[in-house]
């Protein structure tokens, strides 16, 4: 028996072959459509209070704020509780904890933990996150599936098998040598921070860092905290050990003044906005004395997504790729199309198309599989659109070709 149990260490496995998870149609009647809607009504009447997680703690403050649903602001659908500097600093020690044997945990053990996320995500967390993500940012059920379902069960089959080829790099060697390359995981904690529009990139951000053994600090978007609960507890469930993920929310002041700063701040893995992550770059970059490693900065911020358009384009598939690139999601995407440059001639007749599509896409809830166009996704998106509404209707070089009303009266609808 012992004998067998060595030779089967002397074993290398292999993580399995992934393949995309197949998107669910939702369709009228299907059994997912009838599982999805009853988590959601759930999900609903619980109210989730989201903890700040601690060393596998769920901590709870005196400060706490409402979450209210972007499409029904007066529906309050859960709370949030708020750290300050000592959560902030407990969750940096229990991170710095923690690292000693997670990092030196063996690579199939940890990948072991994703595989068992990613299955458990495919089934019945599957509900449960699409629903978070349509109750808490506002998408509709066809986008929550790509997104916080497809997308992110993606992330946990593919990480593990592109890792294992990573590990697998290793130098040539000379006559009469063995070169050997080896992976370690960085000096200190990964401070990961994520965005509202995306559960996957919520989901990937802090958990990438850690398949590779580092341990994390993880601030989500303030408007993302109940998708952002149940990673969490997706995570648990899979067998992560405590202190691996430490999920912590509050003012930017509590949180990345005194993350950015700290010696043992070993890497940002960032998403959100270009100022921001520069503010961050120069504060690393001010910090660097007193590190103890060079921190790695990992970063990816916003863009102007352009579509070009060739003379021999076919008009009716230029217009569907600019009203979907531009709408899907209200176009709150760093991959929406936010700009077009189109031969002029070929402008009045996908301008039309585009008139006629836009006028058959529906508005409102997406709780109604029917609606296209959702809510954005707080106040603060809804004034910023409505502006850019009324300085073009104030610009008479400008012609509005389409919409141009807003109401907010229950949810934040920048319909235009």
């Amino acid at each position: 028996m012992g004998r067998a149990r060595r030779a089967l260490m002397n074993s290398r496995a292999a993580v399995p072959t992934p393949v995309n998870e197949p998107v669910l149609s939702y369709a009228p009647g299907s059994p997912e459509r009838a599982k999805f809607f009853k988590r959601l009504a759930e999900l609903k009447a619980q109210k989730t209070e989201v903890p700040l997680f601690i060393g596998g703690e769920e901590v709870r403050t005196k400060t706490k704020r409402e979450i209210r649903s972007p499409y029904d602001h007066g529906q309050v659908i859960g709370k949030v509780n708020e750290g300050g500097v000592p959560e902030i600093k407990k969750a940096i020690s229990a991170a710095l904890k923690a690292r000693k044997e997670w990092s030196r945990m063996p690579f199939m053990a940890r990948a072991a933990i994703f595989l068992k996320a990613a299955d458990l995500l495919a089934n019945d967390y599957r509900w449960t996150l699409n629903a978070a993500t349509m109750l808490g940012q506002s998408k509709n059920i066809h986008q929550a599936e790509i997104d916080s379902a497809c997308e992110l069960i993606d992330f946990y089959r593919f990480n593990p098998y592109f890792a294992q080829k990573i590990y697998e790099e290793q130098p040539g060697s000379s006559r009469g040598c063995w070169n050997r390359l080896q992976y370690r995981p960085l000096e200190g904690f990964v401070y990961a921070v994520t965005p509202f529009n995306f559960t996957a990139i919520a989901g990937n951000l802090p958990t990438a860092p850690v398949l590779m053994g580092n341990t994390v600090v993880w601030k989500p978007g303030s408007t993302s905290m109940l998708s952002a609960y149940w990673i969490v507890k997706l995570f648990e469930e899979a067998g992560l050990p405590p202190g691996v993920i430490n999920m912590v929310s509050g003012p930017s002041g509590a949180v990345s003044d005194t993350i950015l700063p700290h010696p043992d701040m070993a890497g940002i893995h960032f998403t959100g906005s270009t100022p921001v992550f520069h503010s961050m770059w120069n504060t690393v970059a001010k910090n660097m004395p007193t590190y103890r490693s060079y921190p790695r900065l990992v970063g990816e911020t916003g863009g102007k997504d352009f579509v070009l358009v060739h003379s021999s384009a076919d008009v009716d598939a230029v217009a569907a790729a600019l009203v979907r690139g531009a709408f899907e999601y209200q176009g709150q995407k760093c991959s929406a199309a936010s700009r077009a440059y189109v031969p002029a001639d070929l402008w009045p007749r996908i301008r039309k198309s585009m008139k006629d599509m836009l006028a058959t896409v529906k508005v409102g809830s997406p709780e109604d599989p029917e609606n296209f166009v959702n809510s954005v996704i707080d106040r603060k998106a809804f004034d910023k659109i409505k502006g850019y509404i009324v300085n073009a209707k104030k610009d008479k070089s400008n012609k509005l070709v389409f919409g141009g009303t807003c109401d907010d009266s229950k949810g934040f609808w920048a319909s235009s």
